[in-house]
């Protein structure tokens, strides 16, 4: 069975697990392991001075590093701990294999046996320990024993697990910043979905609830001032063109709403539902970014007073760095009490919308007067401003 993922065997491939025994033991690396363990071998074949039980019990310790070299393709999926008694195993078969061949066989030549094992089996901070801990004594030993053939292999030994070892790390590295990648351009996908939502509400929310008062009042008109009533119907075509074009520039990013342009609008709007209002005769000279969120604040907040609020009166104040809609409305429950009408998505969005650019929206609200403010750090430069028109 696995275990916890940041204690699994850095050799181990997920896809391996259920396939047949040789096919998981090639797919975790055994044909990278079969060629050099054929060394195993190598110290019998130059052997002259063996005994008869010599012959016997060799072969059999070299089976056996064999069998725990190649196995280790085999056991990646152990919990970690039974994954060291493995390489324990090893290093003892190696050291039994010095013993029944009276130091012909000396373990320093089985060196990168056990650095390999220990890079593919055991978690690469504990591996590369027992990599560099392991090399230093074989180096050591065969140097203590004028043993250059010992020396190589140790060198040998290092080179091969620390390069398996940080081969792994690095493309275990590189595989977690690949699905890094993927959560990343998901999250992307949900806020770009989310961006998008909130603009359609704001645009199509807006401009339905415009058609919808001055259709009521074109039929409230017809029959009585046909001329003022024609004069509603082709306001209505205007703006159903205008919320096509809205839809299809928010679709492309390319939508363009300003402060300027929606207190007109929203002139417009408290017009035909018969809302006293009072809006500003010019406006502060605002870079886009604060004229584009300033709207955005408008937009909602007059779609809001003329949908749901019932109020008979409405005001719009503005600043360089704020902007207010007030109404005498019958309120919004900002308390959750059920009294008065909720906030809706629309207000959650542009909270959201003001709060990235650092400016905090304030909703402040009573039967009888809610006031909607969004505030922006003031312009850095705090001179008097030439006045805009509205």
């Amino acid at each position: 069975m696995t275990t916890q993922a940041n204690l699994e065997a850095p050799g181990f491939n997920p896809g391996a697990v259920g396939l047949s025994w040789w096919r998981r033991a090639l797919a975790q690396g055994a044909g990278y392991f079969l060629p050099s363990s054929l060394f195993v071998f190598v110290p019998l074949m130059f052997a002259d001075n063996y005994t008869p039980l010599t012959w016997v019990l060799a072969p059999l310790a070299a089976t056996l590093i064999l069998a725990f070299f190649l196995g280790t393709t085999l056991v990646m999926h152990w919990r970690e701990e039974y994954r060291w008694l493995w390489l324990l195993g090893l290093m003892g078969s190696i050291l039994l294999m010095g013993a029944v061949t009276g130091g012909d066989s000396r373990p320093t030549y089985f060196t990168g046996f056990v650095t390999a094992t220990a890079a593919t089996l055991i978690t690469w901070r504990h591996a590369r320990i027992v990599v560099v801990g392991l090399s230093l004594a074989a180096l050591a030993f065969a140097l203590s024993h004028g043993d250059m053939f010992g020396t190589v292999m140790a060198v040998m030994g290092f080179a091969i697990g620390w390069g398996i070892g940080t081969g792994i790390e690095t493309e275990s590295t590189r595989e977690k910043l690949r699905r890094a990648e993927e959560r990343t351009a998901v999250l992307a996908v949900a806020a770009e979905r989310e961006r998008i939502g909130r603009d359609l509400h704001d645009i199509l929310g807006h401009s339905l609830t415009t058609i919808a008062v001055k259709a009521d009042l074109a039929g409230r008109l017809v029959g009585r001032n046909d001329d003022a009533a024609r004069a509603e119907v082709d306001s209505l075509a205007s703006i159903a063109r205008q919320a096509l074009a809205d839809v299809r520039a928010t679709a492309a990013n390319m939508r363009e709403v300003r402060l300027a342009s929606e207190i007109a609008s929203a002139r417009s709007v408290l017009d035909a539902a018969a809302i006293e209002h009072t809006t500003p005769t010019a406006l502060p000279v605002l870079d886009d970014d604060r004229a584009e969120l300033f709207g955005w604040v408008v937009r909602e907040a007059i779609t809001n007073v003329v949908r749901h609020s019932g109020a008979s009166q409405c005001a719009i104040t503005c600043t360089d760095h704020s902007v207010t809609v007030t109404d005498d409305g019958r309120g919004i429950d900002t308390k959750g009490d059920g009294r008065t009408g909720t906030p809706g998505s629309g207000l959650a969005g542009l909270r959201s919308r003001v709060e990235q650019t650092g400016g905090t929206l304030e909703l402040a609200s009573t039967p009888g007067r809610t006031s909607l403010t969004a505030i922006l750090p003031s312009p850095s430069d705090s001179s008097p401003h030439p006045q805009e028109p509205a």
